[in-house]
This record gives C-alpha cells, sequence and structure tokens, in this order.
C-alpha cells in the first residue's frame, strides 16, 4: 500500500540525483524492510519539519530504523559527500568552478565578549538600593 506524500519527500528528479550516494544496502544479514529512499524521506521530514525522532509519524519507517541510518551516514561521511555533489553540480549549472576558489570570513562573527567563561554566566551583583533582577 502506498503512502500518501508529504511535502519533505523526494521527487523522482531529486532521488535520481542523490541515489549514487546513498550506500546500498550490505552484503549478507537480513535484507532491508525499508527502502533507502524511504529512510531519506523519514530523514528529510525530521529536517524539514523539526519534530523529534520519536515523532515520526507511523506510515514512515520506524525513528529508530531512520535515526540509525542518519547517524551511520553522518559518521561515514554520507552526507557530506552528498551536499558536495550537489554543491558542484549546482555550480556547474550556474556556469561557475565546481569548487570555490575563495572564501569570505566575516570577523563580526567570530568575536566574542571580553569576559568569557565563569566570569560571563555569573550572576550580577546586586547594589545598595538598587534591585536588580536578571
Amino acid at each position: 500500500m502506498k503512502r500518501k506524500a508529504y511535502p519533505s519527500d523526494l521527487s523522482d528528479k531529486e532521488w535520481k540525483i542523490i541515489e549514487a550516494y546513498v550506500p546500498a544496502p550490505k552484503a549478507g544479514g537480513r535484507p532491508p524492510k525499508h527502502s533507502r529512499r524511504e529512510i531519506i524521506n523519514a530523514i528529510a521530514y525530521v529536517m524539514r519539519s523539526g519534530c523529534a525522532w520519536r515523532m515520526l509519524p507511523h506510515d514512515l519507517p520506524p525513528w529508530k530504523t531512520v535515526y540509525d541510518y542518519f547517524r551511520q551516514w553522518r559518521i561515514d561521511g554520507t552526507w557530506e559527500r552528498i551536499n558536495t555533489a550537489l554543491r558542484e553540480k549546482l555550480r556547474v549549472t550556474l556556469g561557475r568552478e565546481a569548487t570555490p576558489s575563495a572564501a569570505i570570513i566575516d570577523s563580526q562573527t567570530v568575536k566574542t565578549t571580553e569576559k568569557g567563561g565563569h566570569v560571563a554566566t555569573m550572576q550580577a551583583r546586586k547594589l545598595k538600593g538598587v534591585n536588580v533582577t536578571l
């Protein structure tokens, strides 16, 4: 029985692009119960909706299965390879070099407070006659 599609599901065209980068099931052992596309669709649902893993709808694969694949693919670099491939494909489509030749770092985003660590997290001192609440 086919399930109703979610807005976060991959289209056939999108799946065709990333299918080559998704690891195939390992040889041996029991055959996979859920297709790789359904696993990706479930991961996309969590990422797009912002819901907790345990709140995956029941018509998607079980949350533990989905999270295990997500974690395994994060550790083995699958997500990084997919991101790199998509970025390079987009850049070539836009008529640019596949990889960027320069980067811009905004120093404002790197700055921190002058006083860091324990001092920055301490409660403000109460001054005589002044009521200060945090």
